[in-house]
């Protein structure tokens, strides 16, 4: 198996989970004993990157509630393997215990920690509304938003969200994605809060403990509402509305949202091809290019995003440099906040 490519490996492991709701232990081993590589730097970032890219993201991407108990099965697994401190079999029974939903008992609160979901378009659809709730509910708490600090970015403008900035590298190695637990837990080690989980990649989908479960409420997105057609943001909403007990139309806003800080209007529409380093998700460069053209056709000036990284930057000065650089379209070079006031004025 040592000369099988990560990706391999981690495809197998993948379709034993989706046909079978179990994986070959040797295959799965072999993958953390991969990226836990202390000596080749390059072995463990491609097993981290395998490991997560391939199996674990898939797993939550598809949104089945059947796959939540093989997710929390397997990545117990690989959390005890990598921390040996943690058990697997305590961390299943705490998962099972937390996913259930349990209604807030009342008392002061003075600070409500919400987690980021640690992608931008995730914190901008569905963090917002705990963010919103929380304003709601508790109007004399202070409202943080624990997660990296470009996420904060997105809601500068909104006074009552405050940024608590906790790092989680999507790049990182495993283990260091896994020890962002311990710095979530010294910071939201505060008497008088309560923390609420919307299925935050910082506690690994609610599997790492981080506080008492007692002030600890967690929304498990992947199933909740499983059996209905409804979009992510309202399901998030009428979770919210059960656990705290207030009406979702007390929501202010009732809807996901943002408040980056305002920049200058300078285009009608904005568009962004960003992938967020996950090619799976991209389309090709002509699909991208008469998009663009089509758009440019109707005579109103065009917002285009570089995007993150080298190459995405790159792919978005070509299609400038194919469409003509026309006086038209501008291209944005800054953080996704600044962006999303643009798309906010489109």
């Amino acid at each position: 198996m040592a000369n099988i490519p990560a990706n391999e490996i981690a495809q197998v492991v993948l379709d034993s989970c989706l046909n079978y709701g179990t994986w070959p232990t040797r295959s799965l081993d072999s993958l953390i004993d991969r990226a836990l590589d202390e000596e080749d730097e390059f072995v463990s970032r491609a097993a981290t990157r395998a490991l997560f890219s391939v199996v674990i993201e898939r797993l939550a991407d598809l949104f089945e509630p059947g796959l939540c108990e093989v997710y929390a099965r397997l990545f117990a697994h690989v959390i005890s393997r990598a921390l040996p401190d943690y058990s697997a079999a305590d961390l299943l029974l705490r998962y099972r215990q937390i996913r259930q939903l349990r209604r807030f008992p009342g008392g002061e609160v003075q600070r409500v920690f919400v987690l980021s979901r640690v992608t931008l378009g995730a914190d901008a659809a569905v963090t917002s509304v705990a963010l919103a709730a929380a304003k709601s509910r508790f109007p004399n708490a202070e409202i943080s938003l624990v997660g990296p600090a470009k996420n904060a970015e997105l809601f500068a403008a909104d006074p009552r969200i405050s940024p608590v900035a906790v790092t989680y590298g999507r790049a990182s190695l495993l283990r260091d994605r896994l020890l962002a637990a311990a710095e979530l837990q010294v910071a939201v080690d505060e008497p008088s809060s309560i923390v609420i989980d919307p299925d935050s990649r910082l506690t690994q989908l609610g599997l790492m403990p981080i506080c008492d479960d007692a002030r600890y409420f967690f929304f498990e997105s992947r199933a909740f509402g499983g059996e209905t057609d409804a979009p992510l943001p309202q399901l998030f909403a009428t979770w919210l509305g059960e656990v705290f007990d207030f009406e979702v139309a007390e929501l202010s806003p009732p809807r996901s949202y943002v408040a980056p800080a305002a920049q200058q209007r300078i285009a009608d529409i904005v568009v962004s091809w960003g992938v967020g380093d996950n090619e799976s998700k991209r389309l090709d460069d002509e699909f991208e290019y008469q998009v663009l053209a089509f758009l440019l056709r109707r005579g109103r000036p065009i917002l285009l995003d570089r995007g993150a990284g080298e190459s995405e930057g790159a792919r978005a000065d070509a299609l400038a440099l194919r469409l003509g650089s026309s006086p038209l379209l501008h291209l944005h070079q800054g953080s996704y906040a600044s962006f999303a006031s643009h798309i906010l004025q489109s």
